[in-house]
């Protein structure tokens, strides 16, 4: 069927006045419903040794444990319990970069450490990340010894193969989902309208990485992400399942190590984002599917 030029500039008449309408309509309610194409995936993140400076990418694989390569090693002490930036500012300067199967990593006045995977059939020790027990390959080849000299004490580094079981609290995720050696979830998410909003707060400004997410997301006003419950990244879905309670290691330089003396920015959020289970800020996911996701690609808010 024709449509003549008239009935179609009446059509779109019509349908901007209910756009306005119900603009105004979602404006007085508080709420937020930007468009597919104003949301999109800003940045794409990992942190190949569990704490320390994080990894750019363009694009990245989804797995049932969160995006490839993200936070499959970590560092433990003698007691095999987990070392974080919480203690030890010096992982802000360690840079772990991907070569193929191995990871090529740096820090400062100190030769360059590659890391191989373990075989699968090699020395397994239980490391404690929080109050998970996860039976973790040993790393070889002078890697503990590296990482004893960078943090000035025993230290050991453990791999996350696909026979090391960790599972998702029950409580948030379906029956068997796993997760990396990640704090608890596979991936954070980020809304850059909520830093922007923060960033007017507080007196000095901060920058996403103190926060460290997976996905930064443009496009959408702040805290919209509280209200989101499954979300579209190009073709895969993710279920957000619980806000992300923050601590100390926010208040870390990502650059330098040191900590804010003012204790900022969780001192600021504090005053506004404190609920029964912590000063929340973030959105932790878990992917209800697998496949690639690229920086640009659209987000769709689904509920």
């Amino acid at each position: 069927m024709q449509v003549s030029d008239s009935e179609l500039l009446a059509g779109v008449a019509v349908t901007a006045a209910w756009v306005t309408v119900l603009t105004t309509m979602t404006a007085l309610n508080g709420l937020s419903i930007p468009r597919a194409s104003d949301m999109h995936l800003a940045c794409l993140w990992i942190y190949p040794i569990k704490s320390t400076r994080l990894l750019a990418l363009e694009q990245a694989e989804v797995e049932s444990r969160g995006l490839r390569h993200d936070r499959r090693w970590m560092l433990v002490d003698a007691n095999g319990r987990f070392i974080t930036q919480r203690k030890h500012g010096v992982l802000t300067q360690v840079v772990a970069t991907i070569d193929g199967q191995e990871l090529r990593v740096n820090a400062s006045g100190m030769p360059e450490l590659v890391l191989s995977a373990p075989p699968a059939d090699g020395e397994r020790i239980t490391v404690q990340v929080w109050n998970d027990s996860v039976s973790a390959l040993a790393a070889k080849g002078g890697a503990s010894d590296w990482f004893s000299k960078v943090l000035g004490m025993a230290t050991q580094v453990v791999l996350m193969d696909e026979s090391a079981k960790r599972a998702i609290d029950p409580a948030y995720a379906l029956a068997g989902e796993q997760v990396s050696f990640a704090d608890g979830f596979p991936l954070l998410l980020i809304g850059e309208g909520s830093l922007n909003d923060l960033n007017t707060r507080i007196s000095q400004p901060v920058d996403m990485r103190h926060f460290r997410p997976n996905l930064v997301i443009a496009g959408s006003d702040p805290y919209a992400e509280d209200t989101w419950r499954r979300i579209r990244i190009g073709e895969i879905e993710f279920e957000l399942v619980k806000k992300c309670s923050r601590c100390v290691l926010t208040t870390r330089n990502p650059d330098t190590g040191e900590l804010d003396a003012q204790q900022e920015p969780l001192r600021t959020l504090s005053t506004y984002r404190r609920e029964e289970e912590g000063v929340m800020f973030g959105q932790n996911l878990i992917a209800r599917g697998k496949g690639l996701l690229q920086v640009g690609m659209p987000v769709t808010v689904i509920e």
